[in-house]
């Protein structure tokens, strides 16, 4: 690591958050003459690379110049009076829960320009394809950066806006109905999470929240707490997304197009778990502990539920699109995270954690994945994909079909890969929760979490059969284009960090384990 001084650290996190809208702006001026290259639309697709690109750098810079002896210790800090009657302030920093995420969302962006740029989406003209892109990272870093109720807020529905036009307008078939679902599901659900942030902000006199996270709920009564949980996990849950309240995602993520999908799920949806984790865990601490069985009840719910989804999805006949399946697989796997929040415990918490960054990888690759098998064959449905053209995909273009059969097995949890550890973890927190929760009621929800990974095994094998495995190429059909570079260049991080962080857990690990315990304790060690 590299010594950085604290004022080019708050340089280097304030600029993650203000430099892709200030790119968005830029995007949609004109191209100075000099750069338009083959014409304007090359121009902004280049700018989006670029911006993305610089923050993902600076991000970068960011995690050499941490502290990682002292991961629990909030870094990078500015702290300055915004709303002084409200008590509002522009507080930023970054410690080891915040800062994977940080990494991930630069990451995937970057990695989303560059795929568009060679690959630009099919609708309108990309000026305002690239604003949008930048406004939705810049939301979604400021979510995981600021430390003011107020200001997470605002960075939670920051993000519905280009998410929505993503959908509406570069989306396929159903796009509309899709955005606008999605728009109401998580504007209702942030509606109600709002008057809970609001009623801890008046009952503790503070929206800050490291000051909350310190006091660990004392200033607030046990009512307070039990209905500031209820509001705000309720809005959470909605983005995380929580059964039964996950209905807006498969129909979201089937219209995307396929950088819409990579950025929701690996993206987007870490935004519900990560304010649980940040806000609900220390600062309401009893009402979670009153409403923890609950939600581990559901989380549970959700993976049985996503898993026979996307079986029932899978079976021959059904007519179920491969897009449509990961998404509901999102469903199952966000479970296992929330299942890991419910124990309250070290253990299960940094599972939740890890499980999120694998998440965000994994699905990541699924969905760039399936949309290049969708742009080779014109479509997703499994039962076309499964016929004469599809059930030799790794005769016919034999890389892209071994990427599809390693993201498989990497979301089923196969040991040495990033999607074992996290559930492992979850599990493992479940079988000793926190004092008071009860134990054989987590060790049933343990059970069933493990049920669930037999069944995720059973699709996503079933999928890898029926989509990669078949006889040889027939005579006069013609070869599918293989992996194309701009493909591999996109694709190939992804694989290295899955590979990485299945066999090195302790580089995340590391960093989210002392801010968890610091967190759970409520900042008193």
């Amino acid at each position: 690591m590299i010594d950085i001084s604290e004022s080019v650290m708050q340089f280097l996190l304030a600029f993650l958050v203000a430099a892709p809208l200030l790119g968005a702006a830029a995007a949609l001026l004109p191209a100075p003459p000099g750069l338009r290259g083959r014409s304007p639309e090359q121009a902004v697709l280049r700018h989006g690379v670029t911006v993305t690109g610089a923050v993902l750098l600076a991000a970068i810079v960011l995690t050499l110049g941490f502290d990682h002896d002292h991961p629990a210790t909030m870094q990078a800090t500015t702290d300055i009076s915004w709303i002084h009657a409200l008590g509002v302030r522009i507080h930023l920093g970054v410690d080891g829960i915040s800062l994977p995420l940080l990494l991930l969302t630069a990451l995937l962006t970057f990695l989303c320009a560059l795929y568009s740029y060679f690959k630009p989406p099919a609708g309108p003209a990309p000026k305002a394809f690239v604003a949008l892109l930048l406004v939705l990272e810049s939301g979604t870093l400021a979510a995981f950066a600021v430390l003011d109720l107020v200001l997470f807020f605002l960075a939670f529905e920051m993000v519905l806006i280009p998410m929505y036009f993503l959908i509406a307008r570069w989306g396929g078939e159903g796009r509309r109905p899709a955005a606008w679902k999605f728009v109401l599901y998580t504007l209702l659900g942030s509606v109600v999470m709002l008057l809970g942030l609001l009623l801890i902000g008046v009952k503790a006199g503070t929206f800050d929240m490291v000051a909350l996270a310190t006091d660990n709920g004392r200033g607030l009564t046990a009512s307070v707490q039990f209905i500031a949980v209820l509001a705000i996990g309720l809005g959470l849950a909605v983005k995380t997304p929580m059964w039964p309240l996950h209905s807006w995602l498969p129909d979201a993520h089937t219209a995307a197009p396929t950088v819409g999908s990579v950025l929701l799920a690996g993206v987007l949806l870490k935004m519900g778990t990560y304010g649980f984790v940040r806000i609900v865990l220390p600062i309401a601490p009893d009402g979670m502990h009153t409403l923890a069985p609950y939600l581990a009840a559901l989380a549970v719910a959700g993976i049985v539920y996503g898993s026979l989804a996307c079986l029932a999805l899978a079976r021959p006949g059904a007519k179920g699109d491969l897009k449509r399946l990961i998404a509901y697989s999102s469903v199952g796997h966000m479970g296992f995270v929330l299942l890991g929040i419910a124990t309250m415990t070290p253990t299960g918490v940094n599972g939740a954690l890890f499980a999120n960054i694998a998440h965000g990888l994994i699905t990541g690759l699924l969905f760039f994945l399936v949309g290049a098998v969708k742009d080779r064959y014109g479509t997703a449905d499994l039962d076309t994909l499964a016929g004469a053209t599809g059930a030799a995909l790794y005769g016919r273009a034999p890389r892209l079909g071994a990427l599809l059969s390693f993201a498989a097995v990497a979301s089923l949890g196969l040991p040495g890969l990033a999607g074992f550890w996290g559930e492992m973890l979850a599990l493992f927190g479940a079988f000793e929760p926190a004092e008071g929760l009860s134990r054989p009621a987590f060790l049933t929800f343990m059970a069933i979490g493990a049920f669930g990974t037999l069944l995720t095994a059973a699709y996503l094998l079933v999928v890898v059969r029926r989509v990669c495995m078949g006889g040889p190429r027939p005579a006069g059909e013609p070869a599918l284009a293989d992996v194309q570079g701009y493909e591999a260049a996109a694709w190939t991080p992804l694989v290295a960090l899955t590979v990485l962080a299945g066999l090195w857990p302790a580089v995340l690990l590391g960093l989210t384990d002392p801010a968890v315990q610091q967190l759970l304790a409520g900042g008193t060690q």
